[in-house]
């Protein structure tokens, strides 16, 4: 039988670890996946061009990479942590679904909540950490239920709040998970991104059904 998980850090991050034991060759292939993605971006940005003339195209193909496509592989990345923390099957065409699929939806609340949270962090650090926090979910919102950017933004809020020292203590324990990871090696690192990945999709799958219950207190969960 099935057990659920409760919204809570240890909760998340425990659940997180006993979901991502059981689907963990092809969680640990995503991660793969997912690094070799991000690989372009840091290329083109850490990449000393000098005064070549192709520097500002390489630059503006970056941007443009890290704007329109990077966020799909990323969506699609967080849809199927979920599906593996639901223990629901694993389909490999849903880390590119979104080009055919929500595309615009994607790009959209990608550019939305990023501008959002910098926007927060210019005005002196705090409010950016807050809508972090509270725009964790917008991912998940815009795969899982389809939402559209606004409304997962705002369904996000909702469903974040009273939760937000939570996740901001989710995200502080990831640093040190990570540096973990790290000093077992390359596959101790990717193991690590698969936790913390796993951890928050615990988080929002418990939020999710807790929300439910709320509004259906005579549901039965599967």
């Amino acid at each position: 039988m099935q057990s659920f998980p409760r919204p809570g850090l240890s909760e998340s991050y425990s659940y997180g670890w006993q979901q991502m034991l059981k689907s963990f060759l092809p969680l640990l292939l995503l991660v793969v996946f997912l690094a070799f993605a991000d690989a372009p971006t840091s290329v083109f940005r850490d990449e000393d061009w000098g005064e070549s003339l192709l520097s500002p195209l390489l630059h503006m193909v970056a941007v443009a990479y890290a704007m329109l496509v990077l966020p799909v592989f990323n969506y699609g990345g967080d849809l199927l942590f979920v599906r593996a923390v639901r223990e629901e099957p694993l389909e490999v065409e849903a880390v590119i679904q979104g080009f055919r699929e929500n595309y615009v939806h994607i790009v959209l609340a990608h550019l939305l909540a990023t501008a959002l949270i910098v926007l927060g962090f210019v005005f002196l650090i705090v409010p950016g950490i807050i809508l972090a926090c509270r725009l964790v979910f917008v991912s998940y919102l815009v795969m899982d239920k389809r939402l559209e950017p606004i409304a997962a933004i705002e369904k996000s809020w909702e469903m974040t709040r009273g939760q937000g020292l939570r996740i901001f203590g989710m995200g502080l324990l990831a640093i040190p998970v990570f540096i973990l990871g790290l000093l077992c090696l390359g596959v101790g690192a990717l193991v690590s991104v698969m936790w913390i990945k796993s951890a928050f999709a615990s988080l929002y799958y418990a939020t999710d059904l807790l929300q439910q219950e709320q509004d259906d207190p005579y549901r039965v969960r599967d």
